[in-house]
């Protein structure tokens, strides 16, 4: 049975096929993902032109013509948007897509003052462009491989050959090529098959939709993936300080950039610690605090029914409604919907008598500090950890503190994500890479266990 045979058979209750006979010669297409425009400006011209047709691919003015080898590729080509093209002896596909995706744009969830303004879209090949734009380098690979069974989603795996370790490499091809799934629709189910289900709460792959995050980071010697119809990339791998130091720090003076970098370890603390430091303190360590605030502290508490753990945790939940809402409703009402929530629900309970005055305070400390991160993964790290660090200091007070503090160093340093630590540059130690992270300085070395430093060739 030849392709033609094949094709009418196993596409015939396919409406939007296209099987166009022309001089000796069939076009094979699904209108729906082909441009009309480029098949006729493509093929139909070019062969109605002729009258004997000896040599169809010097006939067809087409930029990308593909030779097709065995039915399998004819399928791939054909639902990827490619017109194809049959003759007596021979098979091509003829790129012919239609633009079924948008302009780029700014980013929306990684906004930056100074910096580039383009973003990723659904479309693979403008965002491999984007890419492309930034690194000019032969160096710069790209392996495309095919996951799903009926989705047959296109993937590429990003890295530059003389920069990124060879091992790294070769285990996330190895992924790749282990998995086995019907169909998958955005990157971030990817990310589930290419790491292995640890108890770290701590988002293993950074996703961004920012082309100079993803230039900046193929730099370092990391890996990136790409995913036709997501407008995200995934960054292999990725470490907590990533999270924590936006690229768009580089785009700042040094000085001021390093204020901010202490500012945000001192939010990710707050935004962990806060409610169970203060449960300590007016629960079990009443004689670390100055005798006036605590009288004023427990004035403020009289009337509340619960013990202050039970009343943190009952405000702490409440606001994670509130923020779950305000991620969930369209963005025109969504923040107007969860601070008037926040206004009323506030000032009821405190009028109510259910909460204090001073529980209001704290849980408002801890949101604001955790809203400098615009990662839902790292947020919802923190919330886990924000839990952990209550439950155990309404048990042991501030030695709870210590205790939690000295398991969740434990916990990071013994966390890794494809053979490399997740708390480096801090463990292990690397001076040289702290520069470029934790601190801002004038430093341009790459990270010692990412990439080949010693590197001095062509670009």
């Amino acid at each position: 049975m030849n392709f033609l045979e094949l094709v009418q058979e196993e596409y015939k209750e396919i409406s939007d096929l296209v099987i166009k006979p022309i001089k000796g010669i069939h076009l094979i297409y699904l209108e729906t993902l082909a441009d009309q425009d480029k098949i006729n400006d493509y093929i139909l011209k070019a062969v109605a032109s002729k009258r004997i047709i000896t040599d169809i691919k010097k006939v067809l003015p087409s930029p990308n013509v593909k030779d097709i080898k065995n039915y399998k590729e004819l399928k791939l080509y054909l639902e990827t948007g490619f017109t194809i093209v049959l003759t007596d002896n021979e098979a091509i596909a003829i790129e012919t897509k239609a633009n079924i995706t948008r302009s780029i744009d700014t980013p929306s969830t990684e906004p930056t003052i100074f910096g580039p303004k383009d973003s990723l879209t659904e479309n693979y090949q403008i965002n491999l462009g984007l890419i492309k734009r930034r690194i000019k380098s032969n160096h710069l690979k790209n392996e495309v491989t095919y996951i799903g069974r009926f989705t047959k989603t296109l993937i590429s795996t990003l890295y530059i050959d003389n920069v990124a370790e060879k091992e790294l490499v070769d285990q996330v091809r190895e992924k790749m090529q282990n998995i086995v799934i019907d169909g998958i629709n955005d990157i971030g189910e990817l990310k589930q098959f290419l790491v292995k289900e640890t108890k770290n709460v701590f988002p293993a792959f950074k996703m961004t939709e920012r082309p100079d995050i993803i230039a900046k980071s193929l730099l370092e010697g990391k890996i990136v993936i790409l995913m036709d119809t997501s407008p995200y990339a995934l960054i292999i791998p990725s470490f907590l300080a990533d999270f924590i130091n936006p690229v768009s720090d580089d785009y700042t003076k040094n000085i001021n950039v390093n204020f901010l970098k202490i500012l945000r370890f001192l939010c990710f603390f707050l935004s962990i610690i806060t409610p169970a430091f203060y449960v300590a303190i007016t629960t079990f360590n009443q004689e670390t605090i100055p005798t006036s605030l605590l009288i004023n502290f427990q004035a403020q508490r009289e009337g509340v029914p619960f013990p202050a753990v039970i009343e943190c945790l009952i405000t702490l939940i409440i606001c994670e409604i509130l923020r779950e809402s305000d991620t969930r409703f369209p963005s025109s009402y969504g923040s107007a919907i969860s601070i008037l929530g926040a206004l009323v629900l506030g000032d009821a309970a405190v009028s109510a008598g259910i909460v204090s005055p001073i529980m209001i305070i704290v849980i408002a400390i801890t949101f604001i500090s955790s809203l400098i991160f615009t990662d839902l993964e790292i947020i919802n790290a923190i919330r886990h950890w924000r839990f952990f660090f209550l439950v155990v200091c309404s048990i042991y007070g501030l030695y709870g503190i210590g205790l939690s503090l000295i398991f969740f160093i434990a916990n990071m340093s013994n966390y890794e994500v494809f053979n490399k630590p997740y708390f480096y540059p801090i463990s292990p130690f690397d001076p040289s890479y702290i520069k470029e992270t934790l601190f801002k300085m004038r430093n341009t070395r790459r990270s010692k266990i990412l990439s080949h430093n010693k590197y001095k060739g062509e670009a």
